[in-house]
C-alpha cells in the first residue's frame, strides 16, 4: 500500500512540473510575440553590371616646369614677383642693372652712324669713278678700288647694325620675363646679387599646374585589360579614355575628372611595373606637385553581379563573411557568403545569396537569428544628398 502511494505522488509531481513547464513555455512564446519588430534598413539585390575599379598610389606633377635664369649677365636690382603667386608668360620677374647695356646700344648706335658715312662717301666715289670710265677718263684700277671700297661700307654698316640689334636684345633681357604660365616659386636670388650667365644657379621655378599629371604604377597585365576595355568601348563606339579619378590621403574625392594618356606609359626596367600617366584639370590648384593621391581607374566591367554596401557585411569570429537577410515570415536568417571584391564601397557578392533578398544594411548589431525585424528600404547618404540636390545636366 505504501509502495502505491509513493507511486501516485511521483505521478503527480511529475505531472505537476509537466504542466508549469508548459506554461513557461507558453509565457515564453506569448512573450516572444509580444515584443516588438526590430526596424532595420534593407537593399533588395538585382543583378547590374559593376565597372571594377583599381586603386594605384601616385604622385602630382607638373606638365611643365621651366626654370628662370636671364640672359644676360648682371646685377638684380629688382625683384618685380610675388612669391607662391601665378605668373603669366612674359611677366617681368628680375630687373638687371640696364645702364651698362644703354651705354653698349649708345656706342652701337654711334657705329651705326659711322658706317653709313663711310658708306654714303664710297658710295659717292664709287658714282664718280662710273661716270669717269663711261668717258674713258679713269683707270681700272681706281674704278675696281671704288666699287670695291662701297662694298666694304656696305658690309661694313651691316655689322654695324647687327651689333645694335645684339645691344638692344641684350638691354630688353634686363628685364626677365616668365617663360611659361604657372605658379613660381620661392626667389633663390636676392636684389644685389650679381648673377653670371652660364652658372648652375637659377633665379626661381615655375611650375605650370593647370592641368596637372598624376604618375601612378601598375602591372603589364593590367594594362592590357585596360587597353582591352577601351578597343571594345571604340567597337560600340563610346569614348575609349578610361575614366581616371583621384582621391585625397585622407580619403576624400577630387571633384574633376581626369583621361589616362596611354601614349605616356612606360616601363621600369628595375620593377617591370609600367608607369602610366593621368592628365587631371586643376582650376582651383588644389593638386600640387609632389602631393601623394590614390588613383582610380576602371579596369572594366562585370555584368550580372549581386552587390551589397559595404557595411552591411560582418564576419564572426572565425573571419566567415556574413549577412543578414530578411525571410518571407519577416525573420532574419544569418546567411554567410564569399564576398569577391569591394568597388567603390560596395561588396560583389560571389555566392551565398540570390537575386530578389532583402539584405540588412542597418540595425543588424541587435539581430539574432530568427528575430522579427520591420524591414524599411535603406537610402544611402550620397542618394539622400543627391535626392536634395537640383539635377546637372552636361
Amino acid at each position: 500500500m505504501t509502495t502505491i502511494r509513493m507511486a501516485s505522488l511521483r505521478e503527480a509531481c511529475a505531472l505537476a512540473v509537466a504542466l508549469g513547464l508548459a506554461g513557461c513555455g507558453d509565457k515564453q512564446a506569448e512573450a516572444e510575440k509580444a515584443k516588438p519588430a526590430v526596424v532595420v534598413s534593407v537593399v533588395t539585390v538585382a543583378p547590374e553590371t559593376v565597372r571594377i575599379v583599381n586603386d594605384l598610389p601616385g604622385r602630382i606633377a607638373p606638365t611643365r616646369i621651366a626654370e628662370v635664369r636671364p640672359r644676360v649677365s648682371g646685377i638684380i636690382v629688382e625683384r618685380v614677383f610675388k612669391q607662391g603667386t601665378t605668373v603669366k608668360q612674359g611677366d617681368v620677374l628680375y630687373r638687371i642693372d640696364p645702364a651698362p647695356f644703354q651705354v653698349r646700344v649708345a656706342s652701337a648706335k654711334a657705329a651705326v652712324q659711322r658706317a653709313e658715312a663711310t658708306r654714303a662717301l664710297a658710295a659717292q666715289q664709287a658714282e664718280r669713278q662710273i661716270r669717269l670710265k663711261d668717258r674713258d677718263a679713269t683707270t681700272g684700277q681706281l674704278y675696281d678700288k671704288a666699287i670695291a671700297e662701297l662694298a666694304q661700307a656696305e658690309a661694313d654698316e651691316a655689322s654695324a647694325r647687327a651689333g645694335l640689334q645684339g645691344a638692344e636684345l641684350d638691354l630688353q633681357y634686363t628685364d626677365v620675363r616668365a617663360p611659361i604660365t604657372g605658379r613660381i616659386g620661392r626667389a633663390l636670388i636676392t636684389e644685389g646679387a650679381l648673377f653670371t650667365v652660364g652658372g648652375s644657379e637659377s633665379l626661381a621655378t615655375i611650375q605650370q599646374i593647370d592641368p596637372v599629371y598624376a604618375d601612378f604604377t601598375q602591372s603589364a597585365n593590367d594594362l592590357l585589360a585596360l587597353k582591352r576595355t577601351a578597343a571594345q568601348a571604340a567597337r560600340r563606339g563610346e569614348a575609349i579614355d578610361a575614366d581616371v579619378r583621384l582621391r585625397f590621403d585622407d580619403g576624400s574625392e577630387y571633384a574633376q575628372r581626369g583621361r589616362l594618356l596611354f601614349s605616356e606609359a612606360s616601363v621600369e626596367a628595375g620593377t617591370g611595373q609600367i608607369t602610366l600617366r593621368g592628365e587631371f584639370p586643376n582650376p582651383d590648384g588644389d593638386l600640387l606637385p609632389g602631393m601623394y593621391v590614390r588613383v582610380q581607374i576602371v579596369q572594366g566591367e562585370e555584368k550580372n553581379v549581386l552587390a551589397v554596401p559595404e557595411r552591411a557585411l560582418r564576419r564572426d569570429p572565425g573571419g566567415q563573411a556574413q549577412l543578414f537577410v530578411v525571410g518571407a515570415d519577416n525573420k532574419a536568417v544569418l546567411r554567410p557568403v564569399t564576398p569577391a571584391r569591394l568597388v567603390d564601397g560596395r561588396w560583389i557578392i560571389a555566392s551565398g545569396l540570390k537575386a530578389g533578398e532583402a539584405v540588412v544594411v542597418e540595425g543588424f548589431q541587435a539581430l539574432a537569428a530568427g528575430t522579427a525585424v520591420e524591414p524599411r528600404p535603406w537610402r544611402s547618404a550620397t542618394s539622400v544628398g543627391a535626392a536634395k540636390a537640383p539635377a546637372r545636366t552636361n
